[in-house]
């Protein structure tokens, strides 16, 4: 059985960004996915994209055939309480403090770029088993690909870049938010103008992202709430969303209403045994402050610049050592960022909305602690690069 040095399990835009990272490397790469080509090129939500994630996309030389809308300000505020911020892109010195894509266009602008570096992708075909051993890790496959491959690949390193993590596993933490997201498709009048709002509520916080030329919505509430709203007809339910957010915007329609729960999932230590975790596969995070996507392809790209400063054998222990304590500092502070802000900004006590207003006061009036709340938001906890 040949041996490569890496295996990516995904072909969606982790994994593929991982080895679009290192084509140049001379590594053997080869990525394995469950999935169809198409399904993941159709995929429907839309992806948050901070700044440096967009530096990232630029290296990796896919950031100009994506479909990115702009957010060059972001208002904050709370319904039925004092207190509001804008972050503006001009105060630092940027054309925009982030973008909103859809994820199956980034996915499909990494393939064709992978594609294009010659690295193979196996699609519709699921790696049911890895064992590692002291020179390698063992992947038992199942579908489309395991016949031309024999039933199995064998891989220096393991990339699991795919699929959800599970709460039963030990290496696993779990928090049940008890609340869903409802995300849609709002219409707006006269434009969104590159604005993005968010918007805290008694029930949970709100979002509008701007997305070519209507607004992305995600909407969290209590479970039997979201049920609630997604049986109210399309106008009740734009007419809800506009009592939320009054005067600052004109909602007219909405479409492909959807609805997922939201739970906290990380795992502690992302590496292991000639492997590694990434994306999903590695923290599932609350959507309140947009982090999910931007924190995974830091991770991505601190691999792989790991595995290119450790020429060799890319699972060896002192490599994934390395990429561990690269990441400690801002996967924990970009997790539990997001974590207190979901925890903090559900509750409708008295004092923490009155909190929540002095804190957004502050905010506003601050403009080193405003500016610090924003590189981190641009660059994550450690505001790189």
């Amino acid at each position: 059985m040949p041996q490569h040095d890496l295996l990516i399990v995904g072909a969606g835009p982790v994994g593929l960004a991982l080895a679009l990272a290192l084509k140049d490397s001379g590594r053997d790469i080869v990525l394995v996915d469950a999935r169809p080509r198409a399904a993941v090129l159709a995929d429907p939500r839309v992806l948050a994209l901070a700044h440096g994630t967009r530096l990232t996309l630029e290296r990796l030389g896919v950031w100009d055939e994506l479909p990115a809308t702009a957010i060059r300000t972001i208002h904050v505020s709370q319904q039925g309480g004092f207190g509001r911020t804008l972050l503006r892109a001009t105060d630092y010195g940027v054309d925009a403090l982030g973008y909103v894509a859809p994820a199956g266009a980034l996915a499909g602008a990494l393939r064709v770029a992978v594609e294009r570096a010659g690295i193979p992708v196996v699609d519709e075909t699921e790696v049911v088993a890895l064992n590692p051993s002291a020179g390698q890790v063992g992947a038992s496959l199942a579908g489309r690909g395991a016949a031309t491959h024999d039933g199995s690949l064998a891989a220096k390193l393991v990339a699991c870049a795919e699929g959800g993590l599970k709460g039963a596993e030990p290496e696993v933490v779990e928090h049940d938010y008890r609340q869903h997201a409802l995300i849609a498709r709002l219409g707006v009048a006269d434009g969104h103008g590159d604005v993005a709002f968010e918007r805290f509520t008694p029930e949970g916080p709100i979002a509008l992202l701007p997305h070519a030329a209507h607004f992305a919505l995600v909407h969290v509430v209590p479970p039997q709430r979201a049920t609630e709203l997604l049986a109210l007809p399309d106008a009740a339910y734009v007419e809800l969303v506009q009592q939320r957010f009054g005067n600052r915007v004109h909602l007219t329609t909405v479409a492909d209403r959807l609805r997922y729960p939201l739970l906290l999932r990380y795992r502690r230590d992302p590496v292991g045994p000639r492997t590694v975790w990434l994306g999903n596969a590695a923290q599932t995070l609350h959507p309140v402050a947009g982090q999910g996507f931007n924190l995974a392809l830091r991770d991505v790209w601190a691999l792989a610049q790991t595995l290119l400063d450790h020429p060799g054998d890319a699972g060896a222990a002192a490599t994934l050592s390395a990429y561990r304590d690269s990441r400690r500092l801002d996967r924990f502070g970009a997790i539990h960022f997001t974590d207190a802000l979901a925890r903090i900004f559900s509750n409708d006590q008295g004092l923490l909305r009155s909190a929540r207003g002095a804190a957004l006061f502050a905010l506003d009036a601050v403009s080193p602690l405003r500016h610090f709340v924003a590189r981190r938001m641009m660059f994550g906890a450690r505001a790189w690069p």
